[in-house]
């Protein structure tokens, strides 16, 4: 990764860290199903609470409260970005897609067909950070599966 990149990615992180986008509690009245579930990072501290709303088979909101470091709160962010509006088949898939970029070395999953969500391509060189950046995806996966808890430790 060139060092402009990594740069630009670097800025994008600590931008959605400082003003995460889908902050708060979910309006009430909202159309669908609102899950909720619990995620909870013991390594790095990060706590979250991730507000889901389904209608008809699609993520019509996704919301989130908590605190945690930068790469957690970015993540958090880009990613209620990126799930609103789609069908749950196509969060599921790309769940395994961000997923499978943070934790295989050698991954085949296209950084760029993850879109935003190429900016933590680096993170997989810091181990410690992978679980920062999955936490709101499992939580994620958490509150569709009707799971109230989430946590990065398996």
């Amino acid at each position: 990764m060139s060092d402009d990149l990594r740069d630009l990615y670097q800025e994008v992180i600590l931008d959605h860290a400082k003003n995460p986008r889908n902050y708060g509690a979910p309006e009430n009245g909202g159309e669908g199903q609102c899950r909720h579930a619990r995620g909870n990072n013991p390594l790095c501290g990060d706590r979250l609470t991730l507000h889901v709303t389904v209608a008809d088979g699609v993520v019509r909101d996704a919301r989130f409260e908590g605190d945690g470091c930068a790469i957690s709160m970015a993540s958090a962010s880009l990613m209620t970005e990126a799930v609103k509006g789609r069908p749950e088949a196509e969060v599921r898939d790309l769940f395994h897609r961000f997923h499978e970029l943070m934790t295989i070395e050698d991954s085949e999953a296209d950084p760029d067909a993850l879109d935003k969500l190429a900016v933590f391509s680096g993170v997989r060189e810091f181990p410690v950070r992978v679980k920062c950046a999955t936490l709101a995806w499992h939580t994620l996966i958490a509150a569709l599966d009707g799971d109230d808890d989430a946590t990065t430790e398996a």
